[in-house]
């Protein structure tokens, strides 16, 4: 699999909020810099493990928009929206955050994220 199969395959299994396709895309050695507008978190696989886990029951729906996909070589840089729905109110779609990630891809694997995000 190329870099950029790897990544689309990420998003379109809505591996961000899916723990198993998750652990299936993402290396054991993970490391993702994240640059958010409340601060600067490192996560490993185990943490984002958890994270998909805590989107999937804060939400009772969930789709991320990519405006832009760039790949070259193992690098493959996204630029999206990701859109949720609070099972408080359904039926009204809310942005929870605009994304720039640099992902590096090893052994047809997420291993390496640089992120950089703000709430919507």
């Amino acid at each position: 699999m190329t870099a950029k199969e790897v990544v689309t395959e990420y998003y379109n299994s809505e591996a961000f909020r899916n723990v198993k396709a998750m652990d299936r895309l993402v290396h054991n050695d993970l490391v993702l810099q994240w640059h958010s507008s409340k601060g600067y978190l490192q996560l490993e696989k185990n943490d984002l493990l958890a994270l998909a886990a805590e989107l999937d029951k804060s939400y009772c729906a969930s789709r991320v928009v990519i405006s832009h996909m760039i790949a070259e070589g193992d690098t493959v840089s996204v630029r999206y929206t990701h859109y949720v729905n609070a099972f408080e109110n359904p039926g009204e779609e809310m942005v929870l955050a605009h994304f720039m990630i640099i992902w590096e891809v090893k052994e047809d694997k997420l291993y390496k994220g640089f992120l950089m995000s703000q709430l919507g």
